[in-house]
């Protein structure tokens, strides 16, 4: 089996449409296109995304930050692409980013049911936090909050 080749790359417009569909195919309540776009020139977000050799979406991960803190917006990868590393990635290059801005720490918050993005996470040196009750609408369902402590 042939592993997959991709690359992490900014944020730009000419991804727009296709993190549009990944939202509506990972989220329940997906982001707006237009809400997406905002993020591209926002000075206190930092989006990545996750490219094959045809310059295709495989994923994304997008943090927004404010003085040394850090928070894990989303991250999404095509049902098709996951198990190949692309998640792993994309968070390990935004922890790297974090690290560069000298964030204290990134949180974020995960569906309680989501066992293999908490593994992900905790792998990646996340821990639990807290929890927020009834975060999840669509299925309502409580989610973790969990934190990478960097500097």
């Amino acid at each position: 089996m042939r592993m997959l080749s991709f690359r992490i790359k900014p944020f730009l417009e000419e991804y727009l449409d296709e993190i549009a569909l990944l939202e509506r195919t990972c989220f329940s309540t997906p982001w707006s296109k237009d809400l997406l776009a905002s993020e591209i020139y926002n000075n206190n977000s930092n989006f990545l995304v996750a490219v094959d050799e045809s310059n295709r979406v495989l994923g994304y991960v997008g943090l927004k930050f404010i003085m040394d803190e850090g928070y894990i917006t989303n991250i999404a990868v095509f049902p098709q692409y996951r198990n190949n590393g692309v998640a792993s990635e994309l968070l390990k290059k935004i922890i790297e980013f974090g690290d560069s801005k000298n964030l204290k720490f990134i949180s974020l918050e995960v569906r309680k049911s989501n066992v293999y993005a908490i593994s992900l996470y905790k792998y990646q040196g996340f821990i639990f936090a807290g929890e927020r009750k009834n975060f999840y609408s669509n299925p309502k369902e409580d989610a973790f909050i969990m934190t990478k402590y960097i500097n």
